[in-house]
């Protein structure tokens, strides 16, 4: 009779003990809404720092509702190529290159037209 029994079951796929005794841990659920409005739950265990953004399956992020806004990260403003070519040049230097240059392109255009 036991054979019958075990014979469609997985074992060790699936517990057969109950959740009755036993205390979970203490939880608490965070909800977060995306730009496009979906609203979703993330349970957190109760002492958990509850971050203010948080990546829903549809791969948007959402933010926090109930909670104390995210913290924008300072950081710097990003450096154009014009910024790094004027901590290496100044506007005098560059004036002159680009007279140079200039030059050099009139020179091939006259002896092309020749």
């Amino acid at each position: 009779m036991a054979d019958r029994v075990l014979r469609g079951s997985r074992l060790g796929a699936v517990s057969y003990e109950t959740d009755r005794d036993h205390d979970l841990a203490p939880r608490r659920t965070a909800r977060y809404q995306t730009e496009n409005g979906d609203i979703y739950e993330i349970p957190f265990a109760d002492d958990a720092e509850i971050p203010g953004t948080w990546m829903c399956k549809n791969g948007q992020e959402g933010k926090l509702l109930d909670g104390p806004a995210p913290e924008e990260k300072k950081g710097k403003p990003p450096r154009t190529h014009w910024d790094m070519l004027l901590e290496r040049r100044s506007l005098e230097d560059l004036d002159d290159l680009l007279k140079e240059r200039l030059d050099v392109l009139k020179k091939r255009r006259r002896a092309g037209s020749r």
